[in-house]
């Protein structure tokens, strides 16, 4: 085992996430793909970098940094529970404000949803998930992947805002001011209970499939 192969993929994983949505590379692919080719063939190159990228760190050398501690798992249970239950309020619904929103013109600051805790859900999910890794796994290769996961998805909140106000004008700033004067409980609206649902039994399933598909069982730490 060495350093070549995670250093390779990690280099991997940010070309392909960085050139292929920067202009004029994405408009081209959009126009050869059409938006929902583009999209597919974005998310499955995405999912399959990111696989060989964590297949990588785990075959690269050990160097612990800290050790193993049972509360660790028990942490990192509850967060991988926030962070499900965050994505399955997210996917597929209006959000203006962030990247991957569907059907943003019928979006309704009345009915923010999870928007009302945040503009950016999803790389909160993908931050708390980050998090979660690196607790459980304390070597130096997982660090860096999930510390670097982490780290992007809380500055790349500050990114896409920025993109987001230059994109939609002054009414980025109405639209938010009309979502902050929402009542928190807004945030989880009674017709959309059932995504709690999805995102407990996402969890499960993540909980139930890690151990054939990573190798790793978290319940085998309890």
């Amino acid at each position: 085992m060495d350093w070549a192969g995670f250093i390779v993929a990690f280099i991997a994983f940010f070309v392909t996430h960085s050139v292929p949505v920067r202009p004029p590379v994405r408009p081209y692919l959009v126009q050869k793909l059409g938006a929902a080719g583009f999209g597919a063939a974005y998310s499955l190159l995405s999912l399959g970098v990111l696989t060989w990228l964590i297949v990588a760190a785990r075959n690269a050398p050990f160097v612990p940094l800290w050790d193993w501690s049972s509360w660790q798992v028990h942490l990192a249970l509850t967060l991988m529970l926030i962070a499900c239950l965050l994505a399955a309020m997210a996917i597929a619904r209006p959000n203006p404000f962030s990247f991957g929103g569907a059907r943003n013109d019928t979006f309704d600051p009345q009915k923010p949803g999870v928007i009302r805790l945040t503009r950016h859900p999803l790389l909160l999910a993908l931050a708390v998930w980050s998090v979660a890794h690196v607790l459980t796994n304390g070597d130096l290769a997982h660090v860096i992947l999930f510390g670097t996961f982490a780290a992007f998805s809380l500055l790349g909140g500050r990114l896409v805002d920025r993109r987001r106000k230059r994109e939609i004008g002054a009414k980025w700033h109405r639209l938010w001011r009309d979502v902050q004067t929402q009542p928190l409980r807004r945030a989880i609206a009674f017709g959309e209970l059932w995504r709690l649902v999805a995102g407990i039994a996402l969890y499960l399933l993540l909980l139930l499939g890690h151990g054939p598909v990573i190798g790793i069982s978290p319940l085998q730490s309890l």
